[in-house]
């Protein structure tokens, strides 16, 4: 039980230090900016309560707006990414189910299933994110660009990290 505290702990900072020194960096003309933090909730155990869950979830947002200036724009997105994953895990659980005390990832459950799971909720996340920052309706279809460009690059860098992480 420590030692996978520990584990997510490192994760954690992991995160958190490649989003704030590496990809807030990366902007490609405002369009896209990926966000590898929304791993972290996606890779916490399934068997997580939901109030843990949510907590978890505003802790590692806030943790994301202190380093990067924006007041309460990442803790929201990642709330309603912590809200919406069990039901998403309901609505793709595998035939069998979930092994117990296992995490969600990419060799446990298959590839194709990692990459709904991911494309879901990065999606859930950005569209929450992008709207917020914006937070009207006269540039919806920019904002709708750059939530699909966004998440299209931090889908792409989070399976590569999945695989880096299971590799080693």
């Amino acid at each position: 039980m420590i030692n996978r505290t520990l584990k997510f702990g490192l994760f954690f900072i992991i995160l958190v230090l490649l989003q704030v020194l590496l990809f807030n960096n990366i902007q490609f003309s405002g369009y896209i900016n990926p966000y590898i933090y929304i791993m972290f909730i996606l890779l916490l155990p399934v068997e997580i309560p939901g109030w843990l869950l949510l907590i978890i979830s505003f802790f590692t947002g806030l943790t994301i707006d202190f380093f990067s200036g924006s007041p309460g724009m990442h803790t929201s997105a990642t709330v309603v990414a912590g809200f919406v994953r069990p039901y998403i895990l309901r609505v793709i659980s595998p035939r069998d189910g979930y092994e117990p005390g296992g995490n969600p990832s990419m060799f446990a459950y298959g590839v194709r299933w990692f990459l709904i799971y991911t494309i879901v909720i990065v999606v859930v996340h950005h569209t929450a994110l992008f709207y917020l920052e914006v937070f009207r309706f006269t540039d919806f279809f920019r904002t709708l660009l750059r939530v699909l460009l966004s998440s299209l690059f931090s889908i792409t860098f989070i399976l590569l990290l999945e695989y880096i992480r299971k590799w080693k």
